[in-house]
């Protein structure tokens, strides 16, 4: 009977963030009802407040979600490479890729740092995306591709240049353009052989 019940609290929370996931990727965060989204689930407005206290909470569990999968999609590409530098290559373009996918470009780039406000925002960036490209630029210092410098201010020029070349994108940019000047960029914090 518990793990009924569980299985049933589980399954009622996925709905609501895939519904509100839907919904603001969508309508933005703004146009939203919480009452719509738990309707549109199949579920009370009150299961709704059970779960997220209200539609600010179940937008930052959708954000907190939406964070985490892209996280793990930089991570992805970043790892298909052996070399560090294709790594951050790779990862910085699969970042910029994001910026066509509607979830990402409404609720992360556009919404969240407004809706969560912009100290939040970047905490929930640094937890996932952010931190791969510390990782991956202090890997690089270590190896000597880099210059050795402070990685912390680098990573952070790096991911607010690439979020908004990502919102660029996804506001009609072209991709191919924008991963050359990644390209142009990053060749140039390369330390001289």
């Amino acid at each position: 009977m518990a793990v009924n019940r569980a299985e049933q609290r589980a399954a009622t929370r996925r709905a609501l963030l895939a519904e509100g996931r839907r919904r603001f990727a969508a309508d933005g965060y703004h146009h939203v009802v919480l009452a719509d989204v738990a309707r549109a689930a199949g579920v009370t407005k009150g299961a709704a407040y059970h779960h997220f206290d209200s539609k600010a909470g179940l937008f930052r569990a959708v954000v907190s979600e939406v964070q985490h999968e892209l996280g793990e999609r930089v991570a992805a590409e970043a790892e298909r490479h052996e070399d560090l530098w294709e790594q951050l290559r790779a990862g910085c373009r699969a970042f910029l890729a994001a910026g066509t996918d509607p979830a990402v470009r409404r609720i992360l780039l556009v919404d969240a740092p407004t809706v969560l406000g912009w100290d939040e925002w970047r905490t929930l960036d640094e937890e996932s995306s952010a931190r791969h490209l510390a990782e991956a630029l202090d890997a690089l210092v270590a190896a000597g591709t880099l210059a050795d410098q402070p990685v912390e201010p680098l990573a952070r020029l790096l991911s607010g240049a690439m979020n908004e070349a990502a919102l660029w994108i996804a506001r009609g940019g072209d991709p191919r353009a924008a991963e050359q000047a990644l390209d142009r960029l990053l060749a140039g914090l390369r330390a001289p052989t």
